[in-house]
């Protein structure tokens, strides 16, 4: 499991704000991209390599 202590969450550009449904992502821990819901922070947080978040980033770019 990775310790997501320091972790420094930012809210997507994407969101609304309405506090509706918002993605929070940390970028600033070593060798891992964190993924969280805003509404749940003490929740679970999905967790990915920099290089499958950058894969996935491109595919949903790419869908427009």
């Amino acid at each position: 499991m990775v310790d997501l202590t320091g972790a420094k969450w930012r809210t997507s550009t994407r969101s609304s704000s309405n506090g509706g449904a918002c993605v929070e992502v940390a970028g600033n821990l070593p060798a891992v991209i964190a993924v969280r819901d805003s509404k749940d922070p003490s929740g679970p947080a999905l967790t990915f390599a920099p290089t499958a978040w950058r894969a996935f980033l491109t595919g949903v770019t790419a869908r427009g």
